[in-house]
């Protein structure tokens, strides 16, 4: 969801899968996940859709977490429909409020049931300034809050499907042109929705990091992907020239979901704690002489803090 010089530049790279698509091993996606609870927010549309879709129908009981209860029970029939897999539910939830999230939380941890693997896939971007009712900035409240919100309480039920449990937050390739900011709200005067959700996109990448560190040592497996540039109704609603001009040239919500799909299905021995992926391989979380490798090291401690204060969030497990 993203636009400017720097994603004009990447569009070859990060379009079609091409050539990356000719290491992909079929045999890596034909794993069955009968008996997995997998959680994946912003699954009505797009590439939440397509992850849904997928983990279906190799048999997991997927939970589709949508704001709209209207579009996720319209999301939900198709998926049960083309999948034939009944074990598809729908919590519906606003990634935007605390109060929310931690109500959904509260609800699914009643049914006393192991998270084998939790998708933050739910992401705004709202090109104006607003803020929730929360008085959060609202791109902020979604794709940064929110997901750390959802992860943080999501830990005890992941803590349960331990060693295989995972999560895998969808970012973008866009966060390559912001480096990690105390401003974490931009509430500078000459508000710029793309940038400020390039910049939350790189907080998902330190956060993943972080969590990594924190959990990796409990059976939780933390990952960060970005799909390329996919034809998404998002894109197409907040980036309306953008998605005009290269019309014909996204990869489908399928290709941008094939990376989060492939997280979901490998051995964890085969996956990098913490790394950030981009078409079944590890990438780099920062591009040569961008200068934002530092950043991680500077401000993630002071992020995870605002972050659990922000959400007031209980002490850490």
């Amino acid at each position: 969801m993203e636009d400017g010089g720097f994603w004009h530049l990447r569009l070859q790279e990060f379009h079609k899968t091409g050539e990356h698509s000719k290491n992909f091993r079929q045999e890596d996606m034909q794993v069955q996940m009968e008996g997995k609870n997998c959680i994946i927010t912003g699954a009505n549309s797009g590439i939440g859709y397509a992850t849904a879709e997928g983990l279906a129908s190799r048999g997991a009981t997927v939970y589709m977490v949508c704001r709209s209860k209207e579009r996720g029970e319209a999301a939900l029939s198709k998926i049960q429909s083309s999948t034939g897999n009944p074990n598809v539910y729908l919590e519906v939830c606003d990634l935007s409020s605390m109060a929310e999230i931690k109500s959904f939380a509260s609800r699914f941890s009643s049914m006393d049931k192991p998270v084998h693997v939790l998708v933050n896939n739910a992401g705004i971007l709202e090109q104006k300034y607003v803020t929730t009712s929360e008085g959060l900035e609202f791109n902020f409240a979604v794709n940064v809050a929110g997901t750390y919100a959802m992860t943080e309480l999501m830990v005890p039920l992941l803590k349960r499907a331990a060693p295989d449990a995972r999560v895998i937050t969808v970012s973008s390739g866009g966060m390559y042109t912001e480096p990690l900011t105390k401003d974490l709200q931009f509430k500078e005067s000459n508000f710029n929705g793309t940038q400020q959700y390039a910049k939350n996109k790189r907080a998902q990448v330190a956060l993943t990091e972080k969590w990594a560190e924190t959990h990796g040592g409990e059976g939780i497996g933390f990952y960060s992907m970005h799909p390329g540039w996919a034809d998404t109704p998002g894109v197409s609603k907040s980036l309306p020239d953008f998605h005009e001009r290269y019309s014909g040239r996204f990869r489908t919500s399928e290709e941008g979901a094939d990376t989060v799909v492939w997280l979901a299905l490998q051995p964890k021995e085969k996956l990098v704690p913490g790394a950030f992926y981009f078409d079944r391989a590890v990438a780099p979380k920062h591009l040569l002489f961008s200068g934002t490798a530092g950043s991680h090291d500077a401000h993630t401690a002071s992020l995870v803090g605002g972050l659990r204060s922000l959400c007031n969030l209980p002490p850490q497990w």
